[in-house]
Parts: C-alpha cells; structure tokens; sequence
C-alpha cells in the first residue's frame, strides 16, 4: 500500500495528461487507499497478546490485493505511454506515425478511466464489507499464553538444567567485579544483548543469583515492548525496599516522577544490584537511569535486550552467542533422555544431528524441539516422527503449544518493526536456509519491489543501507561479512527467524517457495516466488499456472534450469533475479526484453553472451546486472534506458 500512494500522485501530473473526470476519480482512489492504509497499519499493530478475528484478516488480504492490481493496472498505463515516447523521424511518414500515436494515446488514456472506474466500485465494495462485518469494532481474542509467562518460566528453571550457562555467566560477572578499587566502587552497568530465544533472561537470572548475596538490596524487573513505567518502578520499590513500601498498592497514587525520586533517594547510601529485563527502546531505557543513583558504593545493573543501539547506549555491550555443537547436544539429549551424557539409539544419532542443526545453537529452540519429540523417544514408530517433525520444523506443526509459545517470542521483534520495515524482513523468506544474502543485490531489490521509501537528503540505496542496519540492529538478521567500510557485504538469517517470516509470508500471501524445504501447494495469487525446485516439469507448468499472472518478484536458486517456456507467464514482473543460472541463455532473452514492467534484472554468472536490442523495451528498468557474463557489447538502444 505505501508504494501505491507516491504512484497515484504522480499519476495526478500534468505530463500524463489525463481526461477531469479520471483525474477526479484518482483523487477520489488516493484518498479511500489512505484510510485503507491507515486501518491496514492500526490492525499490524494491535497487542501482542491478540489475534486479529479472520474477517479482520480477510478484508485486509482483500485490501491489500486490490493495491497490488491498482499498481499493476497503472504501471501497464505507464508502460504503454512511455514505450510511444520514443522520437519520430521529421517527415511524412513521422508525421502520421505521431498522428497514430495521438489516437493511441488517447484510447489509452480512455482505458484507464474505465479501468479506475471499475476499480472505484471494487473499492466501495471492500469498504461496504468493512462496515457489514464491523471491522473496526472487532475485539481480537486473547492468545492463551503471554509472553511475560513465558519469560517467568526461564527464571526458575534450576541451574543444574541450564546447560551452557556456566562459561557465559562467569564471562558477565568478570565484566561487572573485575577493575582496581577505584572502578569497584563506581555504578558499573552491562548489557546483554541477543536475539529472542538465546537465553538473555536466563543467564541475567544465573548471574543474578549468584551476585545477589554481596549486595544491600537487588532487584529484578522485566519492561518489555510497551512497558507500564509507573508499574515498573513500582516494582523495583517494593523488591528493593521489602517490606518499606507495602502501602504503595496502587501505583496510580505516585507519579512517575515521585517513584524516580524516591527510588533515588532509597538508594543514596547503599550498594545495590539491579537486573533490568527487555528493554525495547533508548527513551525507557533513559527514565530507567535516572534512577540510578551513582553514590560510589559499587552498585551494579544489568540491562538484557535484543537492540543492539540500547545496549550500547547503557554501557559494557556482552553480545551472547549460540551455544556451541557440544553444549547444544547436552541440552537435547538431557530433554529428551534425561541425561546429556546418554547417546540417542542409532537409527536416531544422525536426525537428531540434522534437527540440532536446524536450531542453530537457540537454547529456546533446542528444548522445544526436545519437548516435542520426549513424547516419542519409546515409540516403535520413532524414526519415522522425528523425521516428519524435522521435514516440517516451522511450518507444519503450528498446533503444537510449545511450538508456538517459540514462535510467538520470536514474533515479538517483528511486531516492533514499522510496516517498511516488516515487508524488507518479510522478503528475505525467498532465500534458502543458510544461504548467504549479498546486501548490495538485496538493497537494490527491494528498491525495485517499491519498499525502499524516499528521505531527503540521501538515495534511495543509502535509505535501504539504513534498513539493513536496522534489521540487524534488531537482532533479526545476522552480518556475515564486512567490507573495508564497515558495512555488511553479506547477511544471514537464522533459520528460527527464517521459519517465522516464511510462515507469515504464507498467511500474507505475500512469498511462496516452489521446491526448497518447505514446499507446498502454491496459493492461488502468488506474488513473490522464489524457485528452488530442480524439476523441469514444475518450470515447463508454470506458464499454465493463472497464479503466476501475480508474479512481481521471481528470485531462481536452481542452477540448471531452462527457463524460456515459462517467462511469458509472468506478466507484471518487477524483480527477476537469474543469478548464476547456467541454464538462461540468449534463447531466453526475447522473452525477458518483453517484461515491461521490471526495475530489476540480474543476468549475472548465466549463459547470455548477447543482448538484443529489444532491452530498449524496458522503460522501467533501474538496475540491470550483468557481471561475470561473456558479452562484448552493449546494443546502441541501452542508452533508452534511464
């Protein structure tokens, strides 16, 4: 949606010239499309602990493809304009080919009044439906289980059962007591920072237990993504200060000044020890510290969060990694059998291996899998269970509860995201698991999709470089490497993320995968499809296929494949990625030249040693990529393109 608003306004330029009547029916769609945008973002950001009712889900699907057609219709408008912009020789015959193109321009013109004007209809009916099935006053139902349950459940846990910890905590405790006699007494602050389901919580607990003894008073309090500051203050006076503050039932009594202030003042002389637990953002963090009262006693505070930028804002960062191949197996085999040191059976050593894998070293992930498969562990039937769980691991086993008390702490990072943002992350669902992502070829991808948005004073590839740090900023994509400007050249996602995204891109319509290791049944619009299928007769189907007509984006990882039969079939292709396709040659490249609509081609590594000169027929196109290919020359119509 937010593509197609800037799109409706240019429409509204003079240079398109066109009839009042049209132009007033686009005023009339840019205006219904912005209270749709405005009701689309209020329904992503309802709480956490609610689920949108499915006539909410329905009519924001039907939104949401209704957009993509405008876009689609409009850019076929464009396409058709601009492709008659090209000059005409000054003569007789330049004289009648410009008089033909007049007519034609004008009956295109007249097509996309009619065409907006069914659209406007379209519109008033998704907006009667809005009314009839009272969208807006919906209440979502309460999900069974919050997220500050779950993270009471990594509080007591018994040590004994957290394996990895030991090595991890000791490494946050040197942090906080080592230093002179000077640094012992100053305010000592540090921040464990780490995605969702590493254990934040859980090693700031073992440290908290272990430290907790050596000070006047402690406290642990978790904020989380839209924190009551009022409550949590409150609740650092009644554990700091015991029984001292047992009047203070109801919080609404203080302001948050007053609690700040008397906090301060409890503190003044005395050495203190206080966890503070997911914290979301720099402001909360900020009320926090003032606080903390800096008396020289040696006090000392831990900060858990999965925002890199607030960890280092509150001082010392401890970035936590996963667990190593050895602890993660202890963690399994302890779940499962008992103990860590108990070998699986046999039949059982090499799936458990491929299902360790998968959790990545996530303490979460590794005792939910565990929890799910203990259940089995005696059954006759066990192979063959665990290879299914594993088969389908963040997708097919959505029912299980542990599975989506997981997921649902992952979720949490992608509520906090804005909408551009949460469609850049939703988009990386197109790659492979442990596939690395090539952050300049991504950048310019989601350009060409329409999600990189404007800001003055910088391109559109330095706004989408901001994007890339956010996310990983957020902990939800990891760098992998650096260039020599300390920017990431590659990124990776974990595959606990990369299940999640997937997942939602499937409820959203927004990605299908065909072939790879979550292959399913395409939808029946399909507007993003990553190919990873070896199968020539998935390929040779595909022009058969009326999903596909959908297609903006089409990303192919399988190698080999010839594509010539199937490009026709993608009609209002934006994005087409054949990276390193050995089978795309220049029989595919009539076919190519006729997707009017792309803003990004990448021809990079195939067969193609030559370029027609139809290429010239892509008015759209803002990036074409044509490293590491076998060409001599460029055709004379490149220059045509912008």
């Amino acid at each position: 949606m937010s593509t197609l608003l800037p799109i409706l306004g240019d429409l509204l330029k003079e240079e398109y010239n066109l009839q009042k009547s049209t132009r007033g029916e686009i005023k009339f769609l840019k205006a219904e499309l912005e209270s749709r945008e405005a009701a689309l973002i209020k329904i992503s950001e309802a709480p956490l602990d609610q689920s949108p009712d499915i006539q909410v889900k329905l009519w924001a699907r039907d939104v949401r493809d209704l957009s993509y057609e405008i876009e689609d219709g409009i850019d076929r408008f464009r396409v058709h304009l601009e492709c008659r912009q090209q000059k005409k020789p000054h003569n007789f015959m330049g004289f009648i080919h410009r008089s033909m193109d007049m007519l034609t321009k004008g009956k295109i013109r007249h097509n996309i009044g009619i065409d907006i004007k069914d659209i406007k209809s379209r519109i008033k009916e998704v907006s009667e439906r809005r009314e009839r099935y009272k969208v807006d006053s919906v209440v979502p139902k309460p999900t069974s289980t919050s997220t500050d349950t779950l993270r009471q459940l990594a509080l007591f846990k018994k040590v004994t059962e957290l394996i990895g910890t030991e090595g991890r905590s000791l490494d946050i405790v040197r942090m906080l007591m080592e230093g002179d006699e000077m640094i012992k007494k100053q305010l000592k602050l540090v921040s464990i920072v780490g995605f969702g389901g590493l254990g934040k919580t859980t090693i700031a607990n073992v440290v908290y237990e272990k430290l907790r003894g050596d000070f006047d008073c402690r406290a642990f309090a978790s904020v989380s993504l839209n924190p009551d500051m009022k409550k949590l203050f409150t609740s650092l006076l009644h554990q700091l200060g015991k029984g001292k503050y047992n009047n203070i039932m109801d919080e609404s009594a203080w302001s948050e000044t007053q609690l700040i202030s008397e906090i301060r003042e409890f503190l003044r002389n005395k050495r203190y020890f206080i966890v503070i637990d997911d914290v979301w953002d720099k402001s909360a963090w900020r009320s926090i510290r003032c606080a903390l009262t800096e008396n020289g006693c040696g006090s000392r505070v831990i900060i858990t969060t999965r925002i890199l930028d607030v960890g280092k804002e509150v001082s010392d960062v401890y970035q936590l990694k996963p667990l190593s191949a050895s602890d993660s197996r202890i963690l399994f085999y302890q779940r499962i059998f008992g103990t860590g040191d108990k070998c699986p059976p046999v039949q059982l050593a090499e799936i458990s291996e491929s299902i360790l894998r998968k959790c990545g070293g996530v303490p979460l992930a590794i005792i939910t899998m565990a929890s799910v498969l203990a259940s089995k562990k005696e059954h006759q039937n066990t192979y063959t269970y665990w290879s299914k769980v594993y088969q389908y691991m963040g997708s097919g086993l959505e029912n299980n509860p542990d599975l989506m008390d997981m997921r649902r702490i992952l979720y949490i990072s992608y509520y906090d995201l804005s909408p551009k943002l949460k469609a850049c992350l939703l988009y990386l669902s197109l790659y492979p698991e442990n596939y690395d992502i090539k952050t300049k070829e991504l950048i310019w991808k989601w350009i060409g999709e329409g999600f990189v948005r404007e800001e003055q004073g910088k391109s559109l590839y330095e706004v989408g470089e901001d994007y890339i740090a956010e996310l990983i900023n957020k902990s939800l994509v990891q760098p992998k490497y650096i260039d020599i400007a300390n920017k990431p050249s590659s990124v990776h996602v974990h595959d606990m993320v990369l299940d999640l995204i997937t997942s939602l891109s499937n409820e959203e319509s927004f990605l299908a995968t065909l072939g790879g290791h979550q292959t399913r049944s395409l939808p029946s619009k399909v507007r993003r499809l990553s190919l990873q299928t070896s199968n020539e007769e998935d390929v040779k189907q595909m022009p058969t296929m009326s999903s596909l007509i959908h297609v903006r984006s089409l990303t192919v990882f399988s190698k080999d494949l010839s594509l010539f039969s199937a490009l026709s079939g993608f009609l209002v292709l934006r994005a087409l990625d054949l990276s390193n396709c050995r089978g795309v040659g220049n029989h595919d490249m009539m076919e190519v030249c006729n997707l009017f609509h792309l803003r990004y081609l990448s021809l990079e590594g195939t067969s193609i040693t030559e370029i027609p000169k139809e290429i010239g027929n892509l008015q759209l196109l803002q990036v074409l990529d044509i490293r590491s290919i076998r060409m001599e020359k460029l055709p004379s119509t490149f220059v045509q393109l912008r």
